[in-house]
């Protein structure tokens, strides 16, 4: 008889008997914590080091504002004409998308970035400014989990003579081409560093949570991409592509990660905007048997069955797809406070979703959503 069973529908998960008696025996719980969602754009994660938290604007955009792929200083596609007649500096690029656990919205496709309005055409680069927000965001309590957890968010970006940064939970990425006043297509590339919390703590299933927490990650790579606006509804649309690459620095998987996305966004008025985003991430070896491997002691301790199927290639193990919306209470979405909320679906596919911690205690659709407010300057 096996030990565990998947649960029937319209009813709880059906815990093994093996996984009740480990209650006895309950193992350390850390403090760490992190998630990840791939491709909404401003709603990032934020935590103690220890942990990732996306911040990502929630569906009708609870309480606050909200936004990567990673963190990154995208600019939202909508450029007004400076009081001289000349074109506003054009929409800062999307953020480089952040390889998560748990999922966030790529901020790229959510809040606009500040534009010139100063009339001075003699500048050579794009204006600076600086955005902050937080808020709320509602994530699968690890990747692949079917439990939820609710947890703040906080996101920073900004420009500073054509160079432009942002944070994004627990990643930090600079873009080193700078951005050229008034142009319209943007070209990006620069350096990315990420510290993956996924399965260090808060581990809602009491299956998984007996498989062991995980210890952070340190993930550095490089981010790439090219926007253009103008494509369809006017001067101020916006489209782009994104590449980013990490790897483990740190000797926990050892492994790297690669994820391309794409993105639209929209102005619908000088105060709403809504974007949509699609992403896909492909995983290493060594990324797969530390996240989704059970090995025989795993096995015993959580009686969840033996597992190898995720360290036998690279996977692509999870894609996603993006919704987020702006509307600006200051009457302008270049600056002043907005509130922001998204929402993403994401599927964990192939060999990771064929991993026990996915098929039998978790689910492969993932879900996310969020909302905040922001404010640029």
């Amino acid at each position: 008889m096996k030990a565990t069973m998947r649960p029937n529908a319209g009813s709880g998960k059906t815990k093994s008997l093996l996984c009740r008696l480990n209650h006895l025996h309950p193992l350390d719980k850390g403090v760490g914590y992190r998630m990840d969602m791939p491709g909404l754009t401003l709603l990032s994660r934020f935590a103690p080091m220890a942990r990732s938290i996306p911040f990502v604007a929630g569906a009708g955009l609870a309480v606050l504002h909200a936004a990567p792929a990673s963190a990154s200083a995208a600019g939202l596609p909508y450029d007004l004409a400076d009081t001289d007649g000349t074109l506003a500096d054009r929409a800062q690029p999307a953020a480089a998308h952040f390889i998560q656990d748990s999922g966030d919205i790529d901020e790229g496709i959510l809040l606009p970035a500040a534009r010139d309005d100063d009339g001075d055409s003699d500048r050579t680069y794009a204006r600076d400014y600086f955005g902050i927000a937080a808020g709320v965001i509602t994530v699968p309590s690890y990747n692949g989990s079917d439990d939820r957890t609710l947890l703040p968010a906080f996101y920073l970006r900004g420009r500073y003579k054509g160079y432009s940064f942002s944070t994004r939970g627990t990643n930090f990425q600079v873009d080193l081409i700078r951005q050229k006043r008034g142009q319209r297509t943007d070209v990006r590339f620069g350096p990315i560093i990420n510290l993956r919390g996924d399965r260090t703590g808060r581990i809602k299933d009491a299956q998984v949570e007996a498989l062991g927490e995980r210890k952070m990650a340190v993930e550095l790579g490089l981010m790439a991409g090219i926007t253009h606006s103008g494509i369809i509804t006017s001067d101020y649309d916006q489209i782009g592509f994104r590449l980013v690459g990490l790897k483990d620095i740190s000797g926990r998987h050892g492994s790297w990660v690669v994820s391309p996305t794409l993105d639209y966004g929209t102005p619908l008025s000088k105060r709403a905007y809504i974007g949509v985003s699609a992403s896909f991430n492909v995983y290493g070896k060594g990324f797969g048997r530390y996240y989704f491997d059970i090995d025989p002691a795993g096995s015993a301790a959580s009686g969840l069955p033996v597992y190898d199927g995720a360290s036998r290639k690279a996977t692509l193990g999870k894609y996603t797809l993006g919704v987020a919306g702006a509307y600006s209470l200051s009457g302008d979405l270049r600056k002043g406070f907005t509130l922001i909320g998204g929402a993403q679906y994401g599927r964990v596919t192939g060999r990771f979703g064929d991993s026990p911690i996915v098929d039998i205690a978790g689910s492969r659709d993932q879900w996310l959503a969020g909302g905040g407010i922001a404010y640029q300057f």
